[in-house]
């Protein structure tokens, strides 16, 4: 009954000044509402990149030029003036424990065609990439190795580059485009990955071209990296172990690195989080000013009623009668506030999901109403201790 008895008169209290008891819960509306959302973004970001890799293949190992992955720092010195070549593609075919064994040549590049141009990202490469990056044609056909050992120019288009050139991908195959001055005749457009952007590459604006073809043009026989894809995922292990066994009799170990695609996922999400805690803890910072805010109006409250105070220590009222009353009412307008946030926020994430995946967490939920609660706490034991502490006598004579 007392504890109703508070609230019920903390309520009260606070009605008597609606817009004030609305502004000085804003800032807690605006710091539990930025937490969660960019939890929730955080979330999402972590399963659409996972997703995005997961849609790419399975059990694939990259081998890159230079350490370019690092267990405890991420990604770190790509050595762009290193390349692989030919006798390491030989080399790397001995691998008994790979299913499919790609290499590939990667450059910015861009596709002409119909008075158009797209910048793009040439993959010149071998017809394994469309197996182990589970590429299929949705239109027209892939290239196949009678193509790569004619150096045909044909190549095939990823479906937005289709798309952007020839405005429907009905009319992309059988056309000439010119890529790296040279024509070539599009024999296929693959389906859509959709995706990119936020660390994971979009293939849609990929085009592939037998890497023969373009070694004859550019007269470079350099490979950028290789792509190979273990038998199962329990051999992934021992694959990257058989792999580093090749590499290292041609080169130093810091020369290269073999990683999978489980580590490289971790690697980029371990990065976002870092980011993400980042922007979480700026959010907060407005959890802060809210409460700051609290307690300035909760000081003034204290000034505007002194005399009422005064009054009901003068009826019986005790120290931490005063106190919980004053402490209650912080209390209910940190809640209060952090409640409002949460609505907010779960409605904002109703639309924003439409675009981006957004994943709303129970525990930040608990957590934002834990915090918000904690900081009305917090910053309302100050004035309420200072109204505690008034003298019933010195507070009915304050004018």
């Amino acid at each position: 009954m007392y504890l109703l008895s508070l609230i019920k008169s903390a309520i009260f209290d606070l009605s008597r000044n609606k817009l004030r008891a609305f502004l000085t819960t804003l800032g807690i509306i605006i710091g539990v509402l930025s937490v969660v959302l960019l939890i929730a973004f955080g979330l999402g970001l972590k399963q659409y990149i996972a997703d995005q890799f997961n849609s790419l293949g399975s059990n694939l190992v990259f081998v890159l030029p230079g350490q370019v992955f690092n267990r405890s720092v991420g990604f770190t010195n790509l050595r762009t003036s290193f390349s692989f070549d030919e006798k390491d593609f030989n080399s790397l075919k001995k691998v008994k424990l790979s299913e499919v064994l790609v290499p590939v040549f990667q450059k910015g590049s861009t596709v002409r065609a119909l008075g158009k141009e797209e910048i793009t990202t040439l993959y010149a490469t071998t017809e394994e990439i469309f197996k182990a990056r589970n590429l299929i044609p949705v239109k027209g056909k892939i290239f196949e190795k009678k193509d790569i050992d004619k150096k045909a120019k044909i190549v095939v288009l990823g479906y937005e580059v289709a798309e952007k050139i020839f405005g429907n991908i009905d009319l992309a195959v059988g056309e000439k485009v010119r890529i790296e001055n040279q024509t070539f005749k599009v024999i296929g457009v693959l389906e859509s990955k959709g995706g990119g952007g936020f660390g994971a590459p979009n293939f849609d604006r990929f085009i592939y071209i037998p890497y023969k073809t373009i070694f004859n043009i550019l007269g470079k026989k350099n490979f950028s990296s290789f792509l190979l894809q273990a038998k199962s995922e329990s051999e992934i292990e021992n694959l990257k172990s058989e792999i580093n066994k090749i590499l290292i009799k041609r080169y130093n170990k810091d020369d290269f690195s073999v990683a999978d695609s489980k580590e490289v996922l971790q690697t980029i999400q371990s990065i976002f989080t870092v980011l993400n805690m980042v922007l979480v803890g700026t959010g907060a910072i407005s959890l802060i000013v809210g409460g700051i805010g609290i307690m300035n109006i909760m000081y003034v409250s204290v000034f505007e009623r002194t005399r009422e105070i005064g009054i009901r220590r003068a009826l019986g009222a005790l120290e931490k009668d005063i106190l919980l009353q004053f402490l209650t009412e912080s209390v209910i307008l940190s809640v209060l506030g952090g409640v409002i946030g949460l609505i907010l926020s779960y409605l904002l994430s109703l639309v924003i999901r439409i675009f981006f995946p957004v994943i709303i967490d129970g525990l930040a939920v608990i957590m934002a109403l834990f915090v918000s609660s904690f900081i009305g706490i917090f910053f309302g034991v100050f004035p309420a201790q200072k109204a505690a502490k008034l003298s019933p006598i010195e507070a009915i004579r304050y004018e």
